[in-house]
């Protein structure tokens, strides 16, 4: 039991990394299958670019669109935003678009960079290039163009250009660490200048990501129970054809308000839409924008709480 409540704690205190480092596992395996099992290039001057292109960046699109679909913070941007006045606009938008861009493009790197570090993709696209080929040739066969397609397929006829195999596929594997390199140097700037604009501390940011866990595993058990009774009752009137009795349920309002985007006010300390809802001064004032608030990049986990982890569409 004590092994299984330190797996626990670490899974909730690392679930982001943890989250990142297998979907980063799974994107790797899956260009490995892929790459070995499904792609077939066609030696072909007319279709290796288009072939080996499509293989490299549309499976990385896929995953990009993958991590909007299953980000729980998009839907609750999106969820009624046709319907309410203003939305959809501003630097709050901006910002949050940013930061779930920058969530879903953890996928689609791996994919590319991976895909680079293993050549095959590459090799192909590289092979048709008429560019490429201008660049490679001079000084090499006179047949040197026309045989580059043959290349990944290691049918080329003159020695040679065969050679190139073993060029293209160092340019592919530089490709893929400077790519690696890059991401790397970005996350670290992004993360060090977020951090260090924080308004708040390390240790309040540290309690403030442990309420939002224990905020959502109650409300989760309440809204259960409610849902629950709600449900028992309309069915109790139903089979007897009696009123139900009262049962008080948030209205459409009071649900809007606690699921609009979190921003932060230094003069109101309120760790959620939800904290912020219920120590509002007057019943009836809306909480979504007072003077004062900001969206402070660094609170984006906030709002990628929720009662599931991930949507149900």
């Amino acid at each position: 039991m004590e092994k299984f409540r330190t797996v626990l704690d670490l899974h909730l205190k690392h679930h982001s990394a943890l989250g990142y480092g297998l979907v980063s596992l799974l994107t790797a395996g899956g260009e490995r299958i892929f790459s070995t099992a499904v792609f077939q290039c066609p030696c072909n001057a007319a279709w290796n670019l288009p072939y080996g292109l499509v293989f490299l960046l549309v499976p990385a699109l896929a995953l990009f669109l993958l991590g909007y679909v299953l980000n729980a913070r998009t839907w609750r941007l999106l969820t009624g935003c046709c319907a309410r006045p203003g939305c959809g606009g501003g630097l709050r938008t901006f910002v949050v678009c940013a930061q779930l861009s920058a969530a879903a493009a953890v996928a689609p790197l791996t994919w590319v960079a991976v895909a680079l570090l293993g050549g095959t993709f590459y090799e192909c696209a590289a092979s048709g290039s008429a560019f490429l080929a201008r660049r490679l040739c001079p000084g090499r066969d006179s047949r040197c163009e026309a045989q580059m397609p043959l290349v990944p397929c290691e049918q080329a006829q003159v020695p040679e250009v065969q050679k190139l195999h073993k060029e293209l596929k160092a340019q592919s594997q530089v490709l893929g660490w400077v790519l690696i390199a890059v991401v790397m140097i970005v996350l670290l700037l992004c993360t060090s200048v977020t951090r260090c604009l924080s308004p708040v501390s390390f240790l309040q940011l540290k309690f403030w990501k442990i309420y939002l866990e224990q905020e959502q595993q109650i409300l989760k058990n309440q809204a259960t129970e409610h849902a629950a009774e709600l449900a028992k009752e309309n069915i109790r009137c139903f089979f007897e054809s009696s009123h139900p009795k009262e049962c008080n349920t948030p209205s459409i309002k009071d649900w809007q308000q606690i699921s609009s985007l979190y921003t932060y006010n230094p003069k109101e300390q309120y760790y959620s839409m939800l904290h912020k809802y219920v120590n509002r001064k007057e019943k009836n004032q809306s909480i979504r924008s007072s003077q004062g608030d900001a969206m402070v990049p660094i609170f984006g986990f906030v709002d990628s709480t929720g009662m599931n982890t991930t949507p149900s569409l």
